[in-house]
């Protein structure tokens, strides 16, 4: 069983996390030519790009101008993201044998990096699946990524048992030919909803906490047939069968 998370948007700085045996990125080389394009723009275009603050804009504009060099710092994909799921996913509390099994089992989608496994080393930046660059070829990121990602995903899964735990977000989708996915492979997506009455809403936050909190679970008890992610209920969560179809567990809280 192999699992899908998504990158985050914010990343750990200084970050002195150990207990797994570094590796290089499979598209290290196709992230160095993004932070190369990236780093010619001005902050301006940056923060337009991103929507994003001045301040951002200028932090990643030093990002990309650093990164793959001796001054830039690199750090294991599992701990250099600091998102909502991934402080829930509370990685640098994985012992030495959880972050082993981790890279055999966890893929983190990245629109800089494709596919990360968690002791793939990795730069700070910032991506848009959206941008278009000189180093994609002319398409969007997302596009770019598609014909590179899709194989990859589709051969590891097979490699294993056939079945993977989507526990990305939507707009990651995008980085794979989804329909050609769903017809190789099982694809099984949790669902996390909150009890308001009568009713069952999805907060975007609230969603990102179980994906990471449901990643821990996965990766603490070894967890290999998909039934038995039903059994996850931390923080008062409960697998409702009355909701739920083999292929989409609903938990609710």
């Amino acid at each position: 069983m192999q699992i899908l998370l998504a990158s985050a948007k914010i990343m750990r700085e200084g970050c002195r996390c150990g207990g797994i045996a570094a590796k290089r990125p499979l598209f290290e080389d196709v992230a160095a030519g993004f932070a190369a394009d990236l780093s010619r723009m001005t902050v301006d275009e940056i923060a337009d790009a991103f929507s994003c603050s001045m301040k951002i804009a200028q932090m990643n504009l030093e990002r990309y101008k650093i990164f793959g060099t001796d001054e830039a710092e690199l750090t294991p994909a599992i701990f250099a993201y600091f998102g909502q799921a991934y402080k829930h996913l509370k990685a640098d509390g994985l012992s030495a044998e959880d972050l082993e099994w981790s890279c055999a089992h966890l893929w983190i989608s990245s629109c800089m990096y494709g596919l990360l496994r968690p002791s793939d080393v990795i730069n700070q930046y910032r991506m848009d699946g959206s941008f278009i660059l000189p180093s994609s070829s002319g398409v969007k990121v997302s596009d770019f990524w598609k014909s590179r990602l899709t194989d990859l995903l589709i051969e590891s899964v097979l490699a294993d048992d056939g079945i993977l735990i989507y526990l990305d977000t939507d707009e990651y989708r995008a980085l794979f030919d989804w329909k050609r996915v769903l017809s190789s492979i099982r694809v099984i997506e949790p669902v996390f909803h909150v009890a308001k009455g009568d009713r069952l809403t999805t907060p975007a936050v609230w969603a990102k906490t179980c994906r990471g909190a449901m990643t821990r679970y996965i990766i603490e008890n070894r967890i290999t047939n998909p039934d038995d992610i039903n059994s996850f209920n931390i923080n008062g969560l409960q697998y409702d069968s009355s909701l739920s179809s083999p292929d989409r567990p609903v938990i609710v809280n």
